[in-house]
């Protein structure tokens, strides 16, 4: 007969291996609630679970792992802040995991359960569109998670991330003084918050100002092809006209657009693209671009971490950093 082990009580109380490891072990602060403690201990004593005193003996107090749960690890600025995350997290003993969700909540969530099983003492995450319950889930468990780069709008969380609207405000005021005849935003349609206030504060900013505008939204598949259509039916090269890209992604696809079709930057169109990346630097015109403190942004991250896993310290501490804006010769 298999024996009963820690995996199956934290299938049937519906909670993490780790949060079972923390109950069975008797660990010294952690943060569950006597509800779960009581179940656990429960179904424990339910299926007759008997501890290995070998791979006990074996198991240290922390795992010394984290995890990290990013949207697009192929994106520039992901890869980036992860390399960043990992040689912080090396300085204090720690071994990232990396995962990468592709905008996916479902992939978010799997990923959520395979760390938890991994027994990792803690999680960054960048959030997705509808990952809130995994996400509400962990926290119910008391898990220790720090956001980077993306926030949940009704949870508060101890996080990382820059001033979207207000970069989004002196982009918008730079290209206003210009005197561009229209100004075109290219985002995202979406629901998620820090992309949500860099199009409102460039929105705040063009309704106060005279001159014409236009927005377009792209989805999160298929961006390129979007992007394309999208500029495609709305540019008009009789105007004086920049644009703003409110991604690295949708400033690569429109870049992309631009020399497919040879329309000269900046003599025919301006541009501003968002986050650095090694693309922007093969385009004949050096792109003028938001650079984000990505090293301060991770080293935060990991502290926030740390503190909660070391010293037990979660006070919803949301931390943002001022992005930088890089004006290059891609705006005249």
């Amino acid at each position: 007969m298999k024996r009963a082990s820690i995996k199956d009580i934290a299938r049937i109380a519906e909670v993490s291996v780790a949060t079972v490891s923390y109950v069975l072990n008797k660990k010294e602060g952690s943060r569950i609630s006597e509800a779960t403690k009581k179940r656990i201990l429960e179904v424990a004593k339910s299926i007759n679970y008997t501890p290995n005193k070998i791979a006990k003996s074996l198991k240290m107090n922390k795992s010394k792992l984290i995890g990290l749960i990013v949207a697009d690890i192929s994106n520039d600025f992901y890869s980036n802040i992860a390399r960043s995350i990992e040689d912080e997290a090396m300085k204090l003993g720690y071994t990232l995991l990396i995962g990468s969700c592709d905008e996916n909540p479902e992939k978010f969530k799997k990923l959520t359960e395979l760390f938890s099983e991994q027994q990792v003492d803690g999680m960054i995450i960048a959030p997705v569109v509808d990952s809130d319950e995994a996400i509400i889930k962990l926290i119910n468990e008391e898990y220790p998670i720090v956001t980077i780069d993306r926030y949940l709008k009704n949870v508060s969380l101890p996080g990382v991330m820059i001033n979207n609207f207000e970069i989004s405000e002196y982009i918008c005021d730079h290209l206003v003084k210009k005197n561009f005849d229209e100004i075109i935003y290219v985002g995202y349609d979406t629901e998620l918050p820090h992309l949500l206030d860099r199009q409102h504060g460039f929105d705040k900013r063009i309704t106060e100002s005279d001159v014409l505008s236009k927005k377009i939204l792209i989805g999160i598949h298929n961006i390129t092809e979007e992007v394309h259509t999208k500029l495609k039916e709305n540019l008009d090269l009789s105007k004086k006209t920049a644009i703003y890209f409110s991604s690295n992604k949708l400033g690569i696809a429109g870049l992309r657009y631009l020399i497919d079709h040879n329309i000269q930057v900046p003599q025919q169109i301006s541009l501003v693209a968002f986050d650095e990346t090694e693309a922007y630097y093969l385009f004949p015109t050096e792109v003028t671009f938001v650079q984000q403190p990505l090293v301060d942004m991770a080293k935060e991250s990991v502290k926030l971490l740390d503190d909660q896993i070391t010293n037990y310290t979660n006070n919803g501490k949301r931390v943002t950093f001022n992005a930088k804006f890089m004006e290059r010769s891609s705006v005249i």
